[in-house]
């Protein structure tokens, strides 16, 4: 077998779809400019006043309180005396409602209105910067970065002294701005009390020291929305907490204000990401205990801030200058209006603070547009000449002692509305050429792994130079383009290199595939066909390309992404309906009408008898059942997107922790158990039957004692992680330790058994007859047979006659003897021999199985039961059909057709749903990444690559699509691949031997269905960057990105498993060659 030509081919054909992935993101998701200047006290300038420091002048407070309480939405804030039964989150906050009601000169609550993405990192940037972050931005979400850009944190930094205690993501943007500081680990979702009462321990006693601005962030009600969602009884708990944390207004001084104020809502599930209103609604709530406000709420109040807005607003009651980059509108209903400034000391006026905010904003406005040239030219005239208009308007009011009118006033605040808009609908800063560029290299890509999965059996003989001449050229045109790029502008960008090379390769490939096809077809003395045999659109738009095709058109919908779950589930329906019509359609699905001239003999008689072509049917359409009922029950485990508004999201994907009815959660934990058993027996079943479960390797100990274990380790697991903390008190060490050892023993079992797995691959067991010792002593190497058991019946079924050319003149030991039936066996058994290449590959994926549902919620145990039916059924209905078609003559060799890899394929993006995740951010399972580690991590790398494992585990399940290649072997039916074998009368069923008969075929089916499948899900990602280019301005733009992320991500990861799959089949022929050359010099002597 043509090992290194395999992983070679396929290797390269990766990291080009890599380089084009790379290419498109980088000219796609780029990071906003970023304006690295900060605002002193001397730019802020009131018109007709001599330059003064601005920061010397007295300002409205001179202190201030900002209480973050993390995913705080408006929701939560609100009360309804009305409500009589009000749910956990409901009417627990009832001291923001009094102080509004009492008190409505000092108070104020607002809705908070946030800019996706709403994680963490991003919102802090977004409310001390006064920016809008990019989509780019959510990837820092926990590798926060430092902020390099102004922000308040930096302006309060340099006259007064700011403290800080909470969540550590402030420590890392901030580094080294704090006065005082008590970060807190913030990561554990399943933590929730830490952060909080290691902030109450220290606030009041803070709120009496030396201190100017005073920040706390809470994260107790965040990680308990993730843990448990907001209808949790932990919830009410949290949130009665944080009432009595609001208490602090009677420990505040008249020259303090307070400032109460969620980062970003939460969706019904408790996360939270994306764009929905449930997600970017928060709660912001104003107090001082001086009178903040002229009176009760007016009209003219807005009925949403914004969170940018609160930077300039801050800035000024404060008296330091706003941040440079802010684009934020000053909330004006705490500034007093023009002359009325007596009662607020030292306090500016609305004109006065609209003026200095709308300067400083066209100040950053045309600093911008000097550096970066993406606002259009006709918008930025506009709002230059607008602001030119108002500025004089306003210094003529100035120099005429007039009050200013309100419709300036009004203008002004729609220019910094203006400015604002304009800059969110132009920061998705794109670079058109690196688009086109990805899209260029992704196309050819898509291109070259069909044709490369039609020529495979070409370019398999090909010589090594021909097929070497690709990659010297790609490195030799990368490295001249780097050089060029060093010569002309003195730095190297790597995606341009990146780039060359793969187009330049992908070139040549093309123009050396053309050439390899006619030199083969002419050696064979026949006319090279054109490519237009296999590119016709009768070949193209059959049903096996017509559905995938449909799918990449789709992702132009949005009521396709949104639908996308159901909708794959239907496509996998209707293309495993089509192959039973088909067979039926040519014939094949029956057994053929009774000829009399075959059975007097003057025609060849048909290889099986109607009874097995019957049989073969039978199980066709029995597997086919199984995977309709398998579809149907796992819509049963989808989650919901928040278009979906009256759907229900599975109650399987909440973990059994959240459960509050002891007799459901003891039901749902006994389900989950019961799929995992069956999960582990089916696969050791499978094992047991075809004889792999008789030897002493390393993959047989894994099949025995490992899977088990793992299973028993995770039932363990989810037992301690459904107890209730209250539960057992006393054994809270007990139960802490466990939450502690049993996943990370559990991990240590998986490794250890792929491990194994890898290390010692053959589960064959020889068994040599005793008997026949002295006779084998002078015969040649006698004939094997791969067994199913130890049964004399299903030996039979099983024998394999002959392995290599070497054994066709060996005498079966049964021709020696006396014609007894325990004589005519066989001198050498080999047991499982018949499923060697797919025996370790199955127990691979089975074991990968255990190990992410470990990363998953109990519930999802069942759905994965489900997974493995449908593998099963999948497999099944293609060895079947594969069967039909070589007892009626249409023998194929080994390669797979284009309908069970597209199933393949779809089956993994349908899975993907079933498991409960949706290509949405706040969908995304962040628990995963604390499975074996409560306490959280001091890394990142860790827990993405955990939170990766949850999410695409069935990307990596269904990886193993080798499986697609050994099944139908596995389930061969003698004599139906036609013809005798060697010249007997008939033939044996050899099952995966026929591989090691055909090695050239074998790595030429391999390298054909791995290219197949990488081609369905690169074509996959292609249609979704061609939908995000195309849509990028698109009012879906989150819905559209999002989907490209994942199927970007998925393809990754299925491309890194489906190479280890390669490279663990490609790992058992080499040691099942070793396997041979110990055996046969063992029979021969």
């Amino acid at each position: 077998m043509k090992a290194l030509r395999v992983l070679f081919l396929l290797l390269w054909m990766c990291a080009v779809y890599f380089v084009g992935i790379y290419l498109f993101m980088s000219g796609f998701l780029l990071v906003r400019l970023e304006v690295n200047r900060t605002s002193t006290c001397r730019d802020v300038l009131q018109p007709g006043q001599e330059p003064v420091d601005f920061c010397r002048v007295q300002p409205r407070f001179r202190r201030a309180v900002l209480l973050i309480i993390d995913a705080l939405k408006i929701d939560f804030a609100r009360f309804d005396p009305n409500n009589t039964a009000p749910r956990p989150h409901e009417n627990k906050l009832p001291v923001l409602q009094e102080t509004v009601s009492s008190q409505p000169s000092h108070s104020r609550l607002y809705p908070f209105r946030a800019d996706p993405p709403t994680t963490t990192m991003q919102r802090i940037k977004g409310f001390t910067t006064g920016s809008l972050p990019t989509f780019v931005d959510v990837g820092n979400n926990f590798a926060s970065s430092a902020i390099l850009e102004d922000n308040l944190i930096h302006q309060f930094g340099q006259e007064k002294r700011v403290v800080f205690m909470g969540d550590d993501t402030w420590e890392n943007l901030f580094p080294k701005k704090f006065y005082r500081s008590l970060p807190f680990p913030s990561f554990n979702v399943k933590d929730l009390h830490t952060v909080d009462n290691g902030i109450l321990q220290h606030l009041y006693t803070t709120v009496g020291d030396d201190w100017d601005v005073l920040v706390a962030h809470f994260l107790g009600v965040d990680h308990c929305g993730h843990r448990f969602g907001p209808d949790h009884p932990a919830m009410a708990d949290k949130l009665t907490q944080m009432d009595g944390v609001i208490s602090v207004i009677g420990h505040l001084q008249n020259d303090t204000l307070l400032v109460v104020m969620g980062d970003h809502g939460m969706t019904d599930t408790g996360d939270h990401g994306g764009e929905s209103q449930k997600e970017t609604d928060a709660a912001v709530f104003l107090y001082s205990p001086a009178p903040l406000f002229p009176g009760p709420p007016s009209q003219n109040e807005p009925d949403v801030v914004p969170q940018t807005d609160l930077v300039p607003t801050l800035a000024l009651l404060l008296g330091v200058p706003i941040p440079y980059s802010s684009v934020g509108q000053v909330l004006l209903p705490l500034f007093p209006p023009h002359g009325q400034t007596e009662g607020a000391v030292g306090g500016l006026s609305q004109m006065e603070a609209l003026w200095i905010n709308a300067k400083q904003v066209n100040r950053f406005l045309e600093t911008y547009s000097s550096m970066a040239k993406d606002i259009p030219p006709e918008s930025l005239s506009q709002l230059k000449d607008e602001f030119s208009r108002l500025s004089s308007d306003y210094l003529m009011t100035l120099r005429e002692g007039r009050p200013p009118s309100p419709e300036l006033a009004a203008s002004l605040q729609a220019y910094l509305t203006s400015v604002r808009d304009t800059c969110q609908a132009t920061w998705a800063r794109f670079n058109p050429l690196k688009m086109a560029a990805g899209l260029a290299i992704l196309a050819l890509a898509c291109l070259m792994c069909f044709i490369l999965s039609e020529l495979s059996c070409v370019l398999i003989r090909e010589n090594g130079p021909r097929l070497k001449a690709p990659v010297v050229a790609a490195l030799t045109v990368g490295v001249c383009v780097a050089v060029g790029q060093l010569l002309t502008q003195a730095y190297i960008e790597l995606a341009w290199c990146l780039a060359a090379a793969a187009f330049s390769s992908e070139l040549l490939f093309l123009w050396r595939a053309c050439q390899s096809r006619k030199s083969a077809a002419a050696k064979n003395g026949t006319k090279a066909p054109k490519y237009a045999n296999w590119l016709t659109p009768r070949h193209l738009l059959g049903p096996s390309l017509l559905v995938p095709l449909l799918r990449c058109a789709s992702l132009l919908s949005d009521s396709y992404v949104i639908a996308e779950g159901r909708v794959v589930t239907f496509l996998v329906f209707s293309l495993a309906l089509y192959i039973p019509i088909h067979l039926n359609w040519d014939s094949l699905l029956l057994p053929p009408s009774h000829d009399p001239l075959k059975s007097a003999g003057l025609l060849p008689s048909p290889a099986l008898s109607p009874l097995t072509v019957r049989k073969e049917s039978s199980t066709l359409l029995a597997c086919l059942g199984l995977l309709i009922g398998s579809l149907y029950l796992s819509l049963f485990f989808h989650g919901c997107r928040e278009e979906q508004g009256s759907c229900q999201p599975s109650p399987f994907l909440s973990p059994l922790s959240r459960v509050q009815d002891s007799q459901l959660k003891n039901l749902n934990y006994i389900l989950a158990v019961v799929s995992l058993g069956l999960w582990t027996y089916m696969v050791r079943c499978c094992l047991r039957h075809y004889g792999n479960l008789n030897s002493s390797g390393g993959t047989v100990f894994t099949a025995r004692w490992i899977l088990p274990l793992l299973s028993v380790c995770l039932c363990l697991h989810w037992a301690v992680s459904a107890t209730s903390e209250d539960s057992f008190r006393n054994l809270a060490e007990l139960i802490s330790l466990a939450q502690l050892a049993l996943p990370r023993a559990a991990f240590c079992l998986l490794g250890l058994g792929l491990f194994l797995i890898w290390l010692d691959p053959v589960t064959v067991f020889v068994k040599a007859r005793t008997g026949a010792s002295a006779r084998a002593l002078s015969l040649p190497p006698p004939r094997y047979r791969a067994s199913t058991g130890i049964s004399p019946q299903a030996e039979l079924h099983h024998l394999i006659p002959q392995i290599y050319q070497r054994m066709r003149l060996s005498l079966d030991d049964g021709e020696l003897s006396g014609g007894h039936e325990e004589d005519s066996r066989p001198a050498v058994e080999a047991y499982g021999l018949g499923t060697v290449y797919s025996a370790p590959l199955l127990l691979f994926c089975g074991l990968l199985g255990i190990g992410l549902q470990l990363l998953h919620p109990e519930g999802m145990a069942l759905s994965f039961l489900l997974l493995l039916l449908e593998m099963g059924a999948l497999l099944h209905i293609h060895a079947s059909s594969i069967t039909l078609h070589n007892l009626h003559g249409t023998f194929s060799g080994f390669n797979v057709p284009w309908t069970p890899v597209v199933l393949w394929s779809l089956a993994a993006t349908q899975f993907f749903h079933a498991t409960g995740h949706l290509p949405t951010f706040p969908s995304i399972q962040w628990g995963a990444a604390f499975v074996g580690f409560p306490g959280g991590h001091t890394g990142t790398v860790l827990p993405a690559s955990l939170v990766t494992l949850n999410t695409f585990g069935a990307h990596i399940l269904f990886a193993g699509c080798p499986l697609l290649l050994f099944w139908p072997l596995v389930c061969e039916v003698r004599g139906s691949r036609g013809g005798k074998a060697f010249g007997e009368e008939g033939e044996d069923a050899v099952m995966e031997m026929r591989l090691r008969e055909s090695p050239q075929q074998f790595s030429s089916s391999l390298l054909q269905l791995s290219t197949r499948y990488l081609f369905i899900h690169g074509a996959q990602v292609f249609a979704s960057v061609c939908a995000a280019a195309i849509l990028r301005r698109h009012l879906m733009v989150w819905k559209v990105f999002a989907p490209l992320m994942f199927e970007s991500s998925g393809f990754l990861v299925s491309s890194v498993f489906l190479m280890i799959g390669v490279t663990l089949v490609l790992r058992v022929d080499v040691a099942v060659g070793h396997w041979f050359k110990r055996l046969i010099p063992d029979a021969s002597r």
